[in-house]
């Protein structure tokens, strides 16, 4: 069981009506010309990293389950959807008995994903896939975008312990819960958030803010106090006045008076303003003058990967950080960017590829339904991604032939490699048939993929090593000829 099975008692909105009006539009217009039974088949994938990273993580693929099994719709809603007076009252009519009949393949969540190859796809009937899209990116953007600045953030940390402490300054309160769950899939510790630590099972943690300290009648007091209602695990919010000349003296007093005569040792104390660095460094020899090396320093405070990285550089003596707002908001690049088009169209028991041309060579899209392999060297390292048709064979035991789409006309092969696919059947018809994984289990996939098959190159901040998206050439040849077949008749 997934562990968000408290999910239904949580959230007891009917989340069907949350998609585009054109959504609607469309899925009237098919059914008024008799296409709600023509099967589909949708591609989810974003066309670039964000804060021009080396990868993105997938996240939110339990959500975009949960959705699609409890879709529906009201009378309420529909009473809505007549009012706007441009549906057809049969096509009104069908939605009372509405269900997601679909199927839905994923990459497992949590897996390092890359630009241009879909980690969603949906084949479903023309309405049913229709009406899901905005739902589906709404979940998969999101959760995907805090997932992979929270890896960003842990890596920078270099093994430091990071929380979440964003639930304040996040759009709203499904976004702080989401968030912290995102951001324990891109590895974060733990989080001050309630509501997410009671869903996802993922350890909280937090201790007092500056007004706990501002009510009593002065610092020692408001630190005796808290040490008192907690002695075995005090950390001590330090900057509310002076840290050097107030804070840190008073902690160590309360340490000395308070806790030591109960065989307690003072846990931590945390800073949230000044320079960090700087402080951290005074706090740490204050500390260990007065024999406290055991207790641990907490900045919080604006932080990212940027600021944490600075201040490691710095030799700041910091022992865990609280990231706030720019990991919840992903500040520096607050839109993921997952798309959702068609990609095929069934015609007498047969997907017929379909594809988006622009003038804008990043956007046109890969067509037809397809699968992704993982290529691994002998190794382990993932060397690239492959891009196949849907059933066609992918033999790495010989010299395996394919097409750098960037470069064409090279002759690549793969030797001493194997292959992976990545997508999975999650749902069939609706229902989903695939055991989901445990968050924890999600946040340890993204961990061993880092740890042994994401090349380091690939890690870094700064100009990351490209993933390698190839073809193999059957597939190449099919979306070149459509190309060429969508020019002819352009030019018709």
């Amino acid at each position: 069981m997934s562990d968000s099975a408290g999910f239904a008692q949580f959230d007891k909105r009917n989340i069907s009506m949350m998609m585009d009006f054109y959504e609607m539009t469309m899925a009237n217009g098919y059914f008024v010309q008799g296409g709600e039974n023509t099967r589909v088949a949708f591609d989810v994938f974003y066309r670039r990293n964000p804060d021009v990273g080396g990868f993105a993580i997938f996240a939110g693929l339990e959500q975009v389950i949960e959705y699609v099994e409890n879709m529906q719709f009201s009378a309420k809603d529909i009473d809505y959807l007549r009012g706007q007076k441009i549906f057809d009252a049969d096509f009104l009519d069908s939605l009372k008995d509405f269900h997601f009949r679909g199927d839905i393949y994923a990459f497992p969540e949590g897996t390092v994903m890359y630009p241009n190859e879909p980690f969603i796809t949906v084949v479903a009937n023309l309405i049913d896939a229709q009406l899901v899209e905005t739902a589906i990116l709404a979940q998969v953007n999101h959760q995907s975008l805090i997932a992979t600045k929270a890896r960003r953030i842990v890596r920078a940390a270099e093994g430091r312990f990071v929380s979440d402490f964003g639930a304040r300054r996040a759009h709203n309160m499904d976004a702080a819960t989401y968030g912290a769950r995102a951001a324990f899939i891109g590895g974060v510790n733990g989080t001050a958030t309630v509501s997410a630590g009671q869903l996802f099972n993922i350890p909280v943690n937090g201790t007092m803010a500056h007004s706990w300290v501002m009510y009593f009648r002065n610092e020692f007091d408001a630190f005796r106090r808290y040490a008192e209602v907690y002695p075995d695990s005090t950390t001590l919010l330090v900057d509310t006045y002076d840290v050097v000349h107030s804070g840190i003296p008073n902690a160590i007093r309360v340490a000395k008076e308070v806790l030591e005569p109960q065989g307690k040792r003072l846990r931590g104390v945390r800073i949230d303003s000044g320079d960090l660095a700087y402080l951290s460094k005074k706090i740490r020899k204050m500390l260990d003058d007065a024999g406290l090396t055991d207790c641990r320093i907490i900045a919080s405070n604006s932080l990212d990967e940027f600021t944490i990285t600075s201040l490691i550089k710095q030799g700041a003596a910091i022992d865990s950080f609280g990231v706030g707002e720019r990991l919840i908001t992903a500040k520096s690049e607050p839109v993921f960017g997952a798309v959702y088009k068609i990609v095929g169209v069934e015609e007498n028991g047969i997907f017929s590829p379909r594809i988006k041309v622009s003038e804008n060579v990043e956007k046109i899209t890969n067509p037809g339904v397809k699968s992704i392999y993982r290529v691994y060297d002998e190794n382990g390292h993932a060397v690239a991604d492959l891009i196949a048709l849907f059933d066609e064979p992918v033999d790495m035991s010989k010299p395996f032939r394919y097409v750098d789409p960037v470069k064409p006309w090279k002759n690549r092969r793969f030797e001493n490699c194997t292959a992976k696919k990545l997508s999975r059947l999650y749902v069939k018809d609706g229902r989903r048939v695939e055991t989901l994984p445990t968050l924890h289990e999600i946040r340890d996939y993204v961990k061993y993929q880092l740890a042994n098959e994401i090349w380091d190159e690939e890690q870094r901040f700064e100009n990351p090593h490209r993933h390698y998206l190839d073809m193999t050439p059957d597939y190449y040849d099919m979306k070149m000829s459509l190309l060429h077949k969508t020019r002819q008749n352009l030019d018709g």
